[in-house]
């Protein structure tokens, strides 16, 4: 079963942008769950909010379309 996640409201529109975060940005507790890994993916919203981290750059494309969204790369 797939749950679907209501990121954006509808007004907003629908693209996220995805980019590379160094893991040694982030706060302790999430590098200490980043097993090891220098780089992790981030969505954001248009405005700027991180919606999410995932390990590589496929997952957060992936992770967009399933919830309708779409991606776009951002450096």
């Amino acid at each position: 079963m797939e749950t679907k996640v209501n990121f954006l409201p509808e007004a907003e529109g629908r693209i996220v942008y995805v980019r590379p975060v160094a893991v040694a940005e982030l706060p302790a507790e999430i590098q200490a769950q980043a097993e090891g890994l220098d780089r992790l993916y981030a969505l954001h919203r248009p405005d700027g909010e991180r919606l999410a981290l995932v390990r590589d750059r496929d997952m957060a494309f992936a992770l967009a379309r399933q919830n309708d969204l779409a991606p776009v790369n951002a450096h």
